[in-house]
């Protein structure tokens, strides 16, 4: 698996409260997260490393298991998410200093021919294949929902004032509820994980051409998805995690 990841504080925040984590373990299962961290002064950096430090050490060990399934993987995804938002929560609650921080996650667990996707709140995911870019999951805003329900046109969502504001966040709550989905991986494919400070500012457009281009190689591919954001205003920390299949070296042509 080739993986890119990069994350920029972008060009009004002072600090950097997006963190993002990739890892590929001995079983050819490959691990990613990007979590956006969000509460007053330096808690949102807190609350993302928090929950990703939490993620990653339930992950490296339980999904390393040689004959890993399907069902175990979707398991495991929402489980870690879940640890993660108890340890996020925890904190919040032990210290008044960080009363009401939480994060965003988007997470992924890729293995063989298929990709499981685990998220709360409004980071993304997004698979693109063969010129056809496909937003995977679901934000868990109230711009979204107000667009779910007829109420809202989606270009009137994309400049809603309140397009920020999350229905649910990972940390904020003793329980939340994680979306976890299953799609299908193929050799073609890249996967595409980002913080909003790429998804509010870049279109999918942008970021189908960026990721469709032959002549970049992966890393260079998210860097310059980090650039698009900060030319475009980089109006809050931007974060980017590509996946791709290596090509095989005994392929014909």
């Amino acid at each position: 698996m080739l993986t890119a990841n990069r994350s920029d504080i972008g060009r009004v925040r002072q600090v950097n409260e997006d963190q993002s984590w990739v890892s590929q373990l001995n079983n050819g299962v490959t691990l990613a997260i990007v979590a956006d961290g969000m509460g007053g002064h330096q808690a949102g950096d807190v609350a993302s490393q928090k929950a990703v430090d939490a993620f990653r050490s339930m992950l490296e060990q339980s999904a390393a298991k040689a004959d890993l399934s399907l069902q175990e993987g979707k398991m495991l995804i929402r489980q870690a998410i879940s640890h993660a938002n108890e340890a996020v929560f925890e904190l919040a609650s032990r210290n008044e200093r960080y009363h009401n921080m939480g994060t965003t996650i988007v997470a992924a667990l890729v293995k063989q021919d298929n990709a499981i996707i685990g998220h709360v709140g409004d980071s993304r995911a997004y698979k693109i294949t063969e010129g056809v870019i496909t937003q995977i999951t679901n934000d868990h805003t109230l711009v979204n929902e107000l667009v779910k329900s007829g109420q809202l046109s989606a270009e009137e969502a994309a400049h809603h004032p309140r397009r920020n504001v999350l229905t649910r966040a990972v940390g904020t709550d003793s329980q939340v509820d994680i979306e976890v989905q299953t799609v299908e991986w193929s050799s073609h494919d890249v996967l595409l994980l980002c913080s909003d400070g790429l998804s509010n500012m870049v279109s999918e457009q942008q970021m189908l051409q960026t990721v469709s281009t032959e002549q970049l190689e992966l890393e260079a591919k998210a860097d310059h998805l980090i650039q698009l954001a900060l030319h475009a205003g980089g109006d809050d920390n931007i974060t980017v995690v590509l996946l791709q299949e290596a090509p095989s070296m005994n392929r014909e042509g």
